[in-house]
């Protein structure tokens, strides 16, 4: 019975040079071990009477005869690189049992309800949902040493992820010194070389700095009490990293004042834009479309819009609805135009269409606070039937019209990614219809050099009646919001 004795917890290399030659020696996932360095001894050792063979990473102890060409499918290769990251004993074994299956099932990857397929696909999930939450929770802390300021971190991944996302920290960060700390290994950026060195103990955290009341000041001022969600919130944050995270000591007593400030914020009055801003966006809103002069800030396009008289949906719609987001933001969606909540309330994406996009977003791990999202068409346009607001679809004069704005919000955004929800949106940006269903999981060039994506209209998930058609759809949607989040990374 072959025991693979790896060097470390998530080598990769040695376990897929074993795998290949315990396969190509016919050993069947049943009799081989796999542990991890001198763990061995455990389970038996080299001169036990069951004459247990011992294989050093990638070579076994007893030569074998030239295999036979064997190949996989580079998903599995994929597939394993992520699994191998993860927390659980069996995933050598998991993967050993994929590997031992392809021969003779090629596709095996595709058979998706196969039950190994789809543990080993959870577990990948998993892992990059680690790597994820270590790209958004890690808090570097100022230090000083001998070569001057670093900065350094303690992180407890829920997996084996640090040196595979190490890389995006040094990309990101490429002129800081820094460490990042964890219990299974650390990294080390020091200019020039990444390395790794040991786990930590989190007796070497860092202790807080001067940055920490600055960073709480600025969490405090972006929270949000009215898109409150606790459970979402726990979610995407879960208590497991707040005890690294210098915000989350601000946590409970924001939830607690939350209803407080939400109900403060109905009760006080707008805040009324300036009014240099007001009449230099009255001029430019009612020239013809692109001879006005052109908004510079977010606030003259939010009182532009709405004294907008470039088409005639003003006329019934409360408001004009522009968008919302940061000055700067890589990712930037565009929906067709405010429905019935959205007029009422004056925000974007607030409706039940709204509540379905955050929802996506959550599952996609994009921080809407983080990205632009403005519609298309910046009026509601609807058709009264009785007492109720129904809909409409605004035409290709109306989307035109208002292009005008959605270029500007552009223009002062600068995102790398534009997302186009639904067919309104993508004849906006592009200029022409276009098949979502065929447009989907693409960057598209735009003439400012940022990618247009397509994907559907969050209000299509709304409309599909059956509940297993839903959830594929919805799921559709997940991934094209994580394509377009990676994209604009």
């Amino acid at each position: 019975m072959p025991v693979v004795r790896l060097a470390h917890e998530t080598d990769f290399d040695g376990w897929r040079a074993a795998a290949r030659d315990l396969r190509a020696q016919g050993v069947p996932p049943s009799q081989a071990i796999w542990t991890v360095d001198g763990a061995a001894d455990l389970f038996a050792s080299p001169t036990s009477a069951g004459g247990v063979a011992v294989c050093e990473g990638s070579a076994s102890a007893t030569p074998a005869a030239a295999p036979p060409a064997f190949t996989v499918p580079k998903p599995f290769v994929d597939l394993a690189r992520q699994v191998i990251q993860h927390r659980s004993d069996e995933r050598f074994d998991l993967l050993y049992r994929l590997l031992w299956r392809l021969k003779d099932e090629p596709d095996l990857l595709h058979i998706l309800s196969d039950p190994e397929v789809a543990r080993a696909n959870g577990y990948a999930r998993e892992v990059s949902r680690a790597a994820h939450k270590m790209k958004a929770f890690v808090r570097f802390r100022l230090v000083h040493d001998e070569e001057g300021e670093a900065y350094v971190a303690w992180f407890e991944p829920a997996h084996r992820v640090t040196e595979s996302t190490a890389p995006f920290f040094v990309k990101r960060f490429a002129n800081m010194r820094f460490s990042i700390l964890t219990p299974d290994v650390c990294v080390h950026w020091d200019l020039k070389q990444l390395a790794a060195t040991p786990g930590a103990d989190p007796a070497d955290a860092p202790r807080e700095d001067a940055l920490e009341d600055y960073w709480k000041t600025y969490y405090a001022s972006i929270f949000n009490p009215a898109r409150l969600k606790v459970a979402a919130m726990q979610k995407e944050m879960p208590k497991r990293y707040w005890r690294n995270l210098p915000e989350a000591a601000l946590i409970p007593e924001l939830i607690a004042q939350a209803e407080s400030r939400t109900s403060d914020m109905v009760r006080s009055a707008p805040t009324e834009p300036s009014r240099r801003v007001v009449k230099a966006a009255v001029r430019a809103s009612r020239d013809a479309p692109y001879d006005g002069q052109a908004p510079v800030t977010l606030d003259e396009i939010a009182a532009g819009v709405d004294h907008c008289r470039r088409c005639d949906l003003w006329k019934d719609a409360t408001q004009g609805v522009p968008g919302e987001g940061p000055g700067r933001a890589r990712l930037l969606f565009v929906g067709e135009q405010p429905g019935d909540q959205e007029d009422l309330a004056g925000h974007p994406f607030v409706g039940p269409a709204g509540q379905m996009f955050d929802r996506a977003l959550a599952a996609a791990g994009v921080p809407r606070t983080e990205t632009y999202v403005t519609n298309a068409v910046k009026h509601f346009k609807h058709e009264l039937t009785g007492k109720r607001r129904l809909h409409k679809t605004p035409n290709p004069g109306e989307v035109t019209a208002c292009r005008w704005w959605l270029d500007a919000e552009r223009r002062i955004v600068r995102p790398r990614v534009v997302v186009c929800l639904g067919a309104t949106a993508v004849l906006s940006v592009f200029g022409k219809a276009m098949p979502i269903g065929k447009a989907r999981q693409q960057a598209l060039q735009l003439p400012d050099q940022a990618q247009g994506v397509v994907t559907y209209h969050p209000s299509f998930l709304l409309r599909v009646p059956d509940a297993k058609a839903k959830q594929e759809a919805f799921d559709a949607f997940v991934e094209d919001l994580k394509f377009a989040w990676a994209l604009a990374a």
